[in-house]
């Protein structure tokens, strides 16, 4: 049966294997959208380097971990949100104010909602870090 939330079972896969402190965890399925999630995880040091791997089946990640996760997760329904709006939402998903991450979904790309406010432009909230 094909996963019906790709980005959700990355998360979830990330989290998981932090809790249980690994080192490297490996997650499939793949989408363009997670290969862009991890290069912010990456960019924002959560993460360490990722390799992703065409097994003709729907490809794979390798993913070294840091052990820099606390919690992660999919937000869904992927609400839409503006540049100026970005504070309510981290208090909701984010434990402290300036502590993680929303990923955010623009025109530009994949980014922190750090990103997104500086450049003063909105999009969906996709899954939150810290």
């Amino acid at each position: 049966m094909p996963a019906s939330n790709i980005l959700a079972n990355l998360l979830v896969t990330l989290y998981n294997n932090e809790t249980r402190r690994k080192d490297k965890c490996t997650i499939l399925p793949t989408s363009r959208l997670g290969i862009e999630v991890l290069k912010t995880l990456q960019r924002d040091g959560y993460i360490g380097e990722f390799e992703y791997i065409d097994d003709k089946r729907g490809g794979k990640f390798k993913i070294k971990l840091l052990a820099k996760i606390t919690k992660c997760g999919a937000i869904s329904p992927r609400f839409k949100v503006k540049a100026d709006e970005f504070n309510g939402w981290e208090q909701q998903y984010l434990p402290a104010y300036n502590r993680g991450i929303l990923l955010v979904t623009t025109n530009q790309g994949v980014m922190s909602h750090h990103d997104a406010a500086q450049k003063g432009i909105g999009g969906f909230l996709i899954g939150y870090v810290y």
